[in-house]
């Protein structure tokens, strides 16, 4: 039986939480409104976006929301490739993989935006499949994963999947899969025990964890 291991990419293997916060922060600012601290960040990030940014307290009024995500990932894509992977990432990529382990990432993320992303930090070699959305606005992944195992004939049972937030365990669900999430990640570790599944520090523990 082929082992798989689905991990998410912003938050799980890219350190992006304090551009996302920066970037979130100079929307407010642009607004007036009052910026959020990285503590804030973590409790009120979710799916879909557009409601974090509202909690936070973005004004659609001002900006509309399709605006406000135009400029995001133009700003924020070329800043990523200066942000950096989790520590020791792809020491952890490497290993898993010598375990036998098929590795796959499953992101939210605009697909060639993911793509150039993962070509910058070296880590294509590391993974059968890069699966990205068709879109920029967060949407979608679900479909992705299932289109992805039925192509593979693999099932959920086949799957761990590692994320960084509740929505992540969402999918999992979807896919009939295991799911353990990582707290260094968009979501705070008060929210992610919300989902009642092991808690990681970093994709690293599953080194720990998972045996050849």
């Amino acid at each position: 039986m082929k082992k798989y291991i689905f991990l998410d990419f912003n938050g799980t293997i890219i350190d992006d939480v304090d551009l996302c916060l920066d970037l979130l922060n100079q929307i407010l600012e642009n607004q007036k409104k009052e910026k959020v601290s990285k503590e804030r960040y973590k409790d009120i990030f979710t799916f879909p976006v557009q409601k974090y940014y509202e909690l936070a307290g973005v004004d659609f009024s001002l900006n509309s929301f399709t605006e406000l995500a135009d400029w995001f990932i133009k700003t924020y894509q070329p800043l990523s490739m200066k942000c950096g992977l989790f520590p020791d990432s792809i020491n952890t990529f490497a290993e898993l993989k010598r375990r036998g382990y098929h590795l796959v990432i499953l992101s939210a993320s605009e697909k060639n935006n993911l793509l150039e992303q993962c070509q910058n930090y070296q880590i294509i070699p590391y993974f059968d499949a890069i699966l990205g959305i068709d879109n920029i606005h967060a949407a979608g992944k679900v479909n992705l994963a299932l289109e992805y195992m039925k192509n593979e004939n693999i099932s959920g049972d086949d799957i761990l999947f590692v994320g960084d937030t509740l929505h992540d365990l969402e999918v999992a669900k979807a896919m009939h899969a295991k799911c353990m999430l990582v707290s260094c990640g968009h979501q705070s570790k008060q929210v992610l025990e919300k989902g009642n599944v092991p808690i990681l520090t970093s994709v690293n523990d599953l080194l720990q964890i998972l045996v050849d």
